[in-house]
């Protein structure tokens, strides 16, 4: 194999560079949550014998990963369903489903009744501090940084 420039590597796979997020690296978690996922496949080999090989896994891992895996951080759904705009005709039909399981075997569900997950409005790796945590943390942090950058 040889190596490429990052913009010759995506131009190869069809994707486009995207600079609507310089410096900004709050995404990194999800992509390796995802490739976590792919590594733990048990149809992830220990080597690939050469990059076409590595082209039809990646493939097939992303089809299923987008259109079969249900992910738990946006409530059970798989991306392609929730992109789809299926996702509130699903979670009725789970809820519809959840509530004839509890009418036939409510012994089952420890005195309470189920309920479907629930889509996030937002998924955070590490959610933004609230509006009032800011204001009253911000002198404190500026003072904090003029006295850094005095000594």
């Amino acid at each position: 194999m040889t190596s490429h420039s990052l913009a010759q590597l995506l131009g190869s796979l069809g994707a486009t560079k995207s600079r609507s997020r310089p410096h900004v690296s709050n995404d990194n978690p999800f992509s390796e949550s995802q490739f976590k996922t792919m590594k733990y496949r048990p149809e992830f080999p220990k080597r690939f014998g050469c990059y076409e090989d590595v082209l039809r896994f990646c493939r097939k891992f992303f089809g299923w990963y987008n259109n079969e895996h249900y992910h738990s951080g946006i409530g059970l759904l798989t991306p392609a369903s929730l992109h789809d705009g299926q996702a509130e005709e699903i979670i009725a039909a789970r809820k519809l489903t959840l509530q004839d399981a509890w009418k036939n075997n409510p012994e089952r569900f420890v005195g309470r009744i189920p309920k479907p997950e629930r889509i996030p409005k937002a998924v955070w790796i590490n959610a933004p501090k609230r509006e009032r945590e800011i204001k009253d943390e911000a002198p404190q942090a500026n003072c904090q940084r003029l006295l850094k950058s005095r000594l």
